[in-house]
C-alpha cells in the first residue's frame, strides 16, 4: 500500500477531517515557529490521493496529530533507518573522524542463542562449529545496555600511523574518562595506551607522548608515517583511549611505501 493511502487510513480510523488536520498543523507550525510544518488542504490530499511527498516537516506534524512512529512513516516512504550503518560503510573517507551514527534499535538481529556444553570461552575456539541454535533478537531487547559512555572512531582509509596494529577501515571504541597521556608503563606494544586526538585540521589515532607542552603523535614503528609533535594543549584535544576494536585482518587498500626509519622527523609545530 502507498504510504499516502496508509496516512489516509490512519486518519479515518481516528475519525479526523481535512481541516482539523490543517488546523492541527498550523498550531504546530505557530509553536515551531516555521510554516513549513503547516499543511494546506489541497496539500493533505495530493499527498493522499495522489502520492505527493511530504517534506520532513510535514511528515512531522502528520506523525504529531495521527500519533504515529517517526521512523515508521519514513519506512512507509522506502527511507529504513536500520540500513544506515550498512549504508554508511560503502562511502569510504580517507580522513580518521568521530562516527555520529546511533545503532539501530528497531528490526532484528541474527544471534547465537544456544552454545555446545562444556565450551571454555577462555581458550581459542573455532565458534562456529560450537553454536547450536541460532536465532533472531529483537535489536530492541539490547537497547537496555547502556551505551551512553561509549564512543567510537573511525580510522580512515588512508590513516595508517597505527598499521599493522590498527588497520584502515577500523572501528575503535574510545573510553573519554582516559585523556591523561602516560609516558611509561607498558611491556609490548599491545599494552601501550593508543589516543584519539582531535586537532586543528582533523582526528588521528596513534600512540603518544608527553614532554613539557609538547605532544609526540608516534606511529607504529611499521608505519609509512612520519611522527608528528603538537602544541598540547593549544593545538589538540585527547578525545580519550582507544579501549575496542573491530577491523579485517587484510587491509583493503594497499599500504602506501615504506619509509626507511633514516628518513622520518618529527614535524614540529608552528
Amino acid at each position: 500500500m502507498q504510504a499516502g493511502l496508509r496516512l489516509k487510513n490512519v486518519r479515518e480510523q481516528l475519525g479526523l477531517r481535512y481541516r482539523e488536520v490543517q488546523h492541527a498543523s498550523e498550531l504546530i507550525a505557530q509553536r515551531r515557529g516555521n510554516s513549513d510544518f503547516a499543511i494546506a488542504l489541497s496539500r493533505l490530499s495530493d499527498i493522499e490521493n495522489k502520492a505527493v511527498l511530504p517534506n520532513i516537516h510535514r511528515i512531522y506534524s502528520l506523525c504529531a496529530i495521527y500519533r504515529l512512529d517517526f521512523t515508521q512513516v519514513l519506512d512507509w516512504y522506502g527511507v529504513n533507518l536500520d540500513g544506515m550503518w550498512q549504508d554508511a560503510m560503502h562511502v569510504k573517507p580517507s580522513k580518521t573522524h568521530v562516527m555520529g551514527l546511533h545503532e539501530p534499535t528497531r528490526g532484528e538481529i541474527i544471534l547465537p542463542l544456544t552454545l555446545s556444553p562444556g565450551v571454555d570461552l577462555n581458550e581459542t575456539v573455532y565458534l562456529s562449529r560450537l553454536i547450536q541454535e541460532w536465532g533472531r533478537v529483537p535489536l530492541s531487547l539490547l537497547a537496555g545496555i547502556d551505551a551512553s559512555e561509549k564512543r567510537f572512531g573511525f580510522i580512515g582509509w588512508d590513516d595508517w600511523r597505527m598499521s599493522p596494529l590498527l588497520q584502515p577501515g577500523a572501528l575503535v571504541q574510545i573510553d573519554e574518562s582516559r585523556t591523561e597521556i602516560v609516558n611509561s608503563g607498558w611491556t609490548n606494544d599491545l599494552e601501550r595506551p593508543i589516543y584519539f586526538l582531535e586537532m586543528r585540521d582533523g582526528f588521528a589515532c596513534c600512540w603518544c607522548s608527553l614532554a613539557g607542552d609538547q605532544l609526540i603523535l608516534q606511529p607504529h614503528s611499521n608505519s609509512p608515517c612520519e611522527l608528528e609533535i603538537k602544541r598540547y594543549p593549544q593545538d589538540v584535544d585527547v578525545v580519550g583511549q582507544v579501549v575496542g576494536v573491530a577491523m579485517q585482518l587484510r587491509p583493503v587498500n594497499p599500504a602506501p611505501a615504506q619509509k626507511s626509519q633514516r628518513s622520518r622527523r618529527a614535524t614540529a609545530p608552528e
